[in-house]
């Protein structure tokens, strides 16, 4: 499920400095590979993890209009928000407090994981 967006020379696209927040994969463009390669399930966070940009409170401290950017643009591309906490491991998930919300029915990723069943709950690290 990992959508990669292609520049100019083949190039991917580089990071906003402004937004190296560590609430995005790096060098993935928008999305980590949330699908499990051997056995085909797509892996989501059972519960939001405890500095979930969902969370109120801004626990991330992230900069104002931030989440709401992240949502639009997944929404846009058809596409979910990776739990930050899963970044960096082998077994990136998607974003409990995404799933849940009303924008779950725009990600690819869920529709299709949902209908084939193969949607995986993980505990997030």
């Amino acid at each position: 499920m990992n959508r990669r967006t292609v520049h100019r020379h083949g190039e991917p696209p580089r990071r906003n400095l402004a937004h190296d927040d560590g609430v995005e994969p790096e060098n993935n463009g928008p999305y980590a590979d949330v699908a499990d390669p051997l056995t085909g399930t797509v892996r989501v966070c059972a519960e939001m993890c405890t500095t979930c940009i969902f969370r109120p409170g801004n626990p991330m401290h992230l900069q104002e209009g931030r989440v709401t950017a992240m949502v639009a643009e997944a929404r846009a591309r058809e596409g979910h928000i990776t739990c930050h906490s899963t970044l960096g491991t082998n077994s990136p998930a998607i974003c409990r407090g995404y799933a849940d919300g009303p924008d779950q029915g725009r990600s690819l990723a869920l529709r299709l994981a949902r209908a084939l069943g193969t949607l995986h709950e993980v505990t997030p690290p």
